[in-house]
């Protein structure tokens, strides 16, 4: 019974909410590359980039928010490198986005090593802080996971909302979802698919570098190699999970995330008798089994990974 009273705690689901903040942002940002037809496998990459900017520019003594900023401008330039070599070049968009997690990675440690040549320990700075939203924060269970976060974690819900609605109700969203379903379409009505393209890929790689830019500054308070640990690669499954639709992306990474905070429990219940290693794969192998079911009913957009040259039909 211990391990089912887990999900009936706060603490669970603050844990929880707080897991799938940088999921959310990069799933997203993912999703909209997609949506507009393009696969962005670079999203490791830019996660690791935004994640050292955003803590570089506050270590330097920039603001929070300047940190958040500078890692979306990072996440916005390897977007717009990513664009220019898909869209109007046509190359292989998975070759690219690989080149793309390679070179953002490498930089950034790169940058690291230059930038501290003699840290041997991870410096910190001060993340932003828990913020309770009066009243709402005492509400039994859900108010201390949903309303006792930091500000990127409000901000990452934000998000969700902020592009389904663009998507669903603004002719630039149309837009973006008819370049990845129809892009001759868009080409008729005048509007430039190379240009919605390029613009999608950088708003998503910008959300992807605020991503990551999360662990620095919020989930933890300094900068170590690996720390994404896969989590791109997690964003880009939890897209087809949620169908290519925000809402049901968003489900797909606290699902994921509750399957993490979980095992994390479950290892402490353990004592030690079952390998960890076995508690670690268990979010993942969950994830993989819900994608199974979900997927195979997925509609996916019929250009994704089609390069679009004007005047072609």
């Amino acid at each position: 019974m211990e391990a089912l009273d887990i999900l009936f705690t706060a603490s669970f689901w603050v844990a929880a909410i707080r897991i799938a903040s940088p999921l959310i942002f990069a799933t997203m940002g993912e999703l909209i590359c997609e949506r507009a037809g393009v696969l962005n496998l670079g999203i490791e990459g830019i996660m690791a980039a935004g994640a050292f900017a955003g803590w570089f520019t506050v270590y330097s003594g920039g603001d929070l928010w300047a940190g958040v900023v500078v890692a979306a401008m990072t996440g916005a330039a390897f977007g717009l490198l990513h664009g220019t070599l898909t869209v109007p070049l046509g190359l292989s968009q998975h070759v690219v986005g690989i080149g793309i997690t390679l070179l953002a990675t490498s930089m950034t440690y790169f940058t690291y090593r230059l930038a501290l040549p003699e840290v041997t320990s991870p410096p910190k700075i001060e993340p932003f802080q828990p913020f309770a939203i009066p009243y709402l924060s005492d509400l039994p269970l859900i108010g201390p996971a949903l309303f006792n976060q930091t500000p990127l974690t409000y901000l990452a819900f934000i998000t969700v909302g902020v592009v389904a609605w663009v998507l669903y109700r603004t002719p630039l969203g149309l837009a973006v979802r008819a370049a990845g379903e129809n892009p001759s379409a868009v080409e008729a009505q005048g509007i430039s698919v190379t240009a919605i393209r390029i613009g999608a890929v950088m708003t998503g790689s910008a959300l992807m570098a605020v991503g990551g830019a999360f662990l620095t500054m919020s989930a933890f308070n300094s900068f170590f190699f690996e720390m994404i640990n896969g989590r791109g690669w997690i964003c880009i499954a939890l897209v087809v999970f949620g169908s290519w639709r925000p809402g049901k992306a968003l489900l797909g990474a606290i699902l994921f995330a509750a399957f993490d905070a979980y095992q994390v429990r479950l290892q402490q219940l353990s004592g030690g008798i079952i390998p960890y290693q076995l508690f670690l794969m268990l979010p993942y192998i969950l994830s993989i089994a819900a994608l199974i079911l979900v997927a195979r009913r997925a509609t996916y957009p019929k250009a994704l990974m089609v390069p679009y040259q004007k005047g072609e039909r």
